[in-house]
């Protein structure tokens, strides 16, 4: 037995594409059913954790075959004590991968602008997606999809029982648990991924620091009735000292959220109606009513992130991975995109189509999106608690600034939304591998209908057999007459491209990605194959992943930049010990 060291296992800069999940014909791509477990040689996997980002990885994991067991501490059923709020068009995107966008959608109230500070907000229909909107809508609407999804796909869950220890060796980990009768009990598994939150027990029992720090102290939080409705669906603004925020729950009640700079108490002071209505009246001219308060509470906003997302078989995701200030409302929508990333890549890798490496692209493509949202998050609302004369004239400019620029404010709202971020390719790779790619059209139908089956998805000019891959792979025409073929991961990613390429081309590549035709596959090597090629790939880095998507509009030296921006969407553009807890 071997000790996972922090370093060793995870920092391995590699990256790029893999296989998928399983179904079996076209028609199953676009019609949701329950998924057979399908043997994975291991024990499939455990998610401690059921807010967003857990639901969306059991249920994709639980959809593609691999046994999976939800380990979350709270009783049965959803909170309406939401902390987010706001959808982005990218979660919206991987939600309509998976069916369940339509139904928010219907649920939800759209916004056409996102304010950032001040009076500073930008407009939103002109991005490059279906989702060309905000959809204001509470966290636990999302996640009633989401138990719904995973429940329908055979997703075990265990509610009331907490993870007091771990430990992991070359051929899996076990969970030790307390049961709600108090029982002592053990879980084993292949994997396990913490998905449980800013006080991650399972980042605790791994031994990963949490390195940030709080970025504003005592904030309040009340959910009340308000005699007056607000003029806009989202309420937020910031005046002198005070700061406010109000969101709909669709229930009669809103979210209110208020910030005072002088009031800087312990987050368990008592918190009564009277202090909310005087910061709101700061902030927003008037308290709009406010009564009958269900719930009140103070807290602090923290910026942090783990330095490393996974440590042997144990991942991170969401919260327990990354924490920062509200303000943009990237939150959920960051952790629940960790999640669309991780899941097909551990069911590739229990699938036995390709090498474990595979899970190593994890931490290189999510760990530099996690820096960048705590960037921008914490930008934003700096510049919204400006204070000082040259902050505040700072604000002013960089407000200007990115109305008269459309370079720049197209940059700032591919960051936020969350289009604007590729993951790195090999150097030498067409342009569009990396890349967020749009709903483009198909003769099928629409490119994101198509994902719904979990699978890879190869669009080409010309028909190609998916034979022997039909549980991970479905083939597409283009609409139109497109020369270029495309191979797109199951999270919306184009994983290989190539201009007019040749039948051998094409299966080559889909080798790599894919592994061998199960007809011809001989104990794995060709999944050893293809995580050795995604091994010699490279951290892209925030800000470079950035630029890769072309989200500026500048002109590319490559001549295929016109056709690639025409389908991305762009327009101008061993054993570790146990460890007990508690």
């Amino acid at each position: 037995m071997k000790d996972h060291t922090q370093s060793a296992q995870i920092m391995r800069d590699a990256h790029d594409e893999q296989p998928a999940e399983p179904r079996t014909t076209a028609a199953d791509a676009t019609a949701p059913r329950r998924a057979a477990a399908r043997p994975t040689g291991a024990r499939g996997v455990v998610v401690v954790g059921s807010g967003p980002t857990g639901l969306l990885l059991a249920g994709d994991l639980a959809t593609a075959g691999v046994p999976v067991t939800v380990v979350e501490k709270r009783p049965h059923g959803i909170s309406n004590l939401s902390r987010a709020f706001v959808v982005h068009a990218r979660t919206l995107e991987q939600l309509d991968a998976r069916g369940l966008a339509d139904d928010l959608e219907r649920e939800g109230r759209r916004l056409d602008r996102l304010q950032l500070f001040g009076a500073f907000s930008l407009s939103l229909d002109t991005l490059p997606s279906r989702f060309n909107h905000l959809l204001v809508i509470p966290q636990y609407e999302v996640e009633k999809v989401l138990v719904r999804r995973a429940e329908d796909a055979g997703v075990r869950f265990l509610y009331e029982t907490e993870v007091t220890g771990l430990g992991q060796d070359a051929d899996g980990v076990t969970l030790t648990v307390r049961r709600p009768d108090g029982a002592a009990a053990e879980l084993t598994a292949a994997y396990v991924v913490g998905t449980d939150g800013m006080r991650s027990v399972v980042r605790t029992a791994v031994g990963l620091p949490f390195p940030g720090r709080s970025v504003i102290r005592s904030v309040v939080l009340a959910d009340v009735r308000l005699d007056e409705e607000p003029e806009s669906v989202l309420t937020a603004a910031a005046v002198g000292d005070a700061f406010a925020f109000l969101a709909p729950f669709g229930d009669g009640y809103y979210r209110v959220i208020g910030w005072h700079r002088g009031r800087n108490v312990r987050d368990d002071e008592p918190l009564d109606l009277d202090e909310v209505k005087e910061i709101t009246r700061l902030a927003l001219g008037r308290d709009y009513g406010m009564r009958d308060a269900r719930w009140m509470s103070r807290f602090h906003s923290d910026e942090r992130q783990a330095p490393a997302y996974r440590v042997g078989r144990v991942f991170l995701a969401g919260d327990a991975a990354h924490v920062h200030t509200p303000a943009g409302g990237q939150g959920m929508n960051t952790g629940l995109q960790d999640a669309a990333n991780l899941g097909w890549k551990l069911a590739a890798v229990l699938g036995g189509h390709v090498d474990a490496a595979l899970l190593d692209t994890y931490q290189a493509e999510r760990h530099p999106v996690g820096r960048a949202v705590l960037r921008s998050s914490g930008g934003i609302v700096r510049l919204a608690m400006a204070k000082y004369p040259w902050t505040l004239a700072l604000r002013t400019g960089l407000g200007a600034f990115l109305s008269h620029v459309g370079p720049a404010r197209r940059r700032v709202l591919g960051r936020i939304t969350g289009i604007g971020y590729a993951y790195g390719a090999p150097h030498g790779s067409h342009p569009l591998v990396g890349r967020r790619i749009a709903d483009v059209a198909l003769r099928s139908g629409r490119l994101y209908e198509a994902l719904r089956g979990g699978r890879f998805v190869l669009i080409a000019p010309r028909p190609h057999a998916a034979q022997g891959r039909a549980d991970r792979l479905a083939v597409e025409r283009w609409a139109d007459g497109r020369s270029t073929t495309v191979l797109v991961r199951p999270d919306g990613y184009v994983a290989w491209a190539a201009e007019s390429p040749d039948a051998a081309a094409v299966e080559a590549a889909l080798t790599t990605a894919l592994g061998a035709p199960d007809d011809r596959r001989l104990g794995g090597g060709a999944g050893q194959q293809s995580a050795q090629q995604l091994g010699e790939l490279g951290d892209p880095g925030p800000i470079e992943a950035g630029e890769r998507v072309g989200l500026d509009g500048e002109p590319r030296p490559d001549g295929l930049v016109d056709q690639a921006q025409s389908v991305v969407g762009e327009r101008d553009l061993e054993s570790a010990p146990v460890v007990r807890i508690g």
